[in-house]
């Protein structure tokens, strides 16, 4: 059975590149099918990796030309890569990925982080849309332009998996697909954190720093809270704004190494995640620090962590209701009246290693294309 794994593009360090690398960790023998790469850019473990590039990798090797082009560049780049050599292909999308193509009884199997945001939720681009009206205007006219466009191209996915409950939903009524949606959650790789006997008095923000993060919210918290520490990792758009705001108690880092990063979770009183995110991961590399975390209560850490509802030590984290300064300094004051287990948190966090994501993957690609076999004798 020949597999190829296709990821959108190559040009960052997130969520869907680990997934990715999982991926190849589950299939070595595979080749990663991508609109273009920058190994300078994105992991430093891609290296080990046979990497297929489109067409654009002439034009574009950053993630600022793949927006820019996107229209009709990449969704053109991404239709000339011809994978119907393959019988299973497993897709890691969000935009052009799903263009890709492949024969008619290939197994197409989509990991799908989300639906296309600029398609199916353009309002979301919060930072973009509030700036003026002809902007908004452009913003809208773009998702029905390419609603149908990915429609169409999503049709094509046999199976969907996606990364947490909530994106489940989002496909089921986004795309309809004829199978049911299965969640493996993405992994977390707790063996690059460890449990320190340390523990330090600042709190940690790690993050792009970009407006849907919230960011500025925990900086504005914290300014009400001079006597505490923070912490925030992350570069991004809106550095300039968050600096000139920060208080003399807050100190921004980037950059950081692997090692570096491991520490700065370790010694952490906890992680403040203020933003909704689809799934989110730093969290989990929090427990798998043994650190809790204070988060915001929508989005991925209601699959990830174990809500404070009474007992701290059987808990991961602590929830908040509403994105605000006033709720982060009430979370916080309230955190530090209860006291949590640093190894409860980790052992909580190895539930997400790696190795449980290879094998969820593994024995869903067997199952389904075993499946679809038997269905196929069936016919004869």
């Amino acid at each position: 059975m020949k597999i190829a794994i296709v990821q959108d593009e190559l040009v960052r360090r997130g969520g869907a590149e680990q997934v990715v690398l999982s991926m190849h960790k589950a299939y070595p023998q595979a080749p990663i099918y991508t609109l273009c790469y920058n190994p300078d850019k994105t992991y430093p473990e891609f290296k080990q990796a046979r990497i297929i590039t489109s067409w654009f990798q002439k034009i574009g090797k950053s993630d600022k030309l793949v927006k820019m082009l996107f229209f009709p560049f990449a969704m053109w780049a991404m239709r000339a890569l011809d994978l119907s050599a393959y019988d299973v292909v497993l897709v890691s999308t969000t935009h052009c990925g799903k263009y890709i193509r492949v024969k008619e009884n290939t197994k197409l199997i989509t990991y799908c982080h989300t639906p296309f945001r600029l398609a199916w939720r353009p309002e979301s681009y919060e930072n973009v849309i509030n700036k003026n009206i002809f902007t908004k205007w452009a913003l809208l006219l773009a998702s029905k332009l390419f609603r149908k466009t990915d429609l169409a191209a999503s049709k094509r996915t046999d199976w969907y998996i996606t990364n947490a409950k909530e994106v489940k939903e989002r496909i089921e009524t986004t795309y309809h697909p004829r199978n049911k949606v299965t969640v493996i959650n993405p992994s977390v790789k707790t063996e690059n954190f460890y449990v320190s006997e340390d523990v330090k008095e600042y709190y940690l923000v790690v993050c792009r720093l970009e407006p849907y993060k919230k960011v500025d919210v925990v900086i504005d918290a914290f300014n009400q809270m001079p006597e505490r520490q923070l912490i925030v990792v992350g570069k991004g758009s809106m550095e300039k704004e968050l600096y000139k705001k920060a208080g003399a108690n807050i100190q921004f880092l980037h950059s950081l190494d692997a090692r570096q990063l491991a520490k700065i979770f370790a010694d952490a009183q906890a992680l403040i995640f203020p933003q909704h995110e689809d799934y989110g991961i730093t969290p989990l590399e929090a427990a798998a620090s043994g650190r809790p975390v204070i988060a915001y209560k929508e989005g991925g850490v209601n699959d990830t962590m174990i809500p404070y509802k009474g007992n701290a030590l059987r808990s991961t984290a602590l929830f908040f209701d509403t994105q605000t300064p006033h709720a982060i300094v009430n979370a916080v004051i309230q955190f530090e009246q209860l006291s949590f287990d640093p190894y409860f948190i980790k052992q909580h966090a190895e539930s997400f290693g790696e190795v449980h994501f290879i094998e969820q993957l593994k024995t869903f690609v067997a199952k389904v294309t075993q499946t679809q076999k038997a269905k196929a004798l069936c016919t004869i």
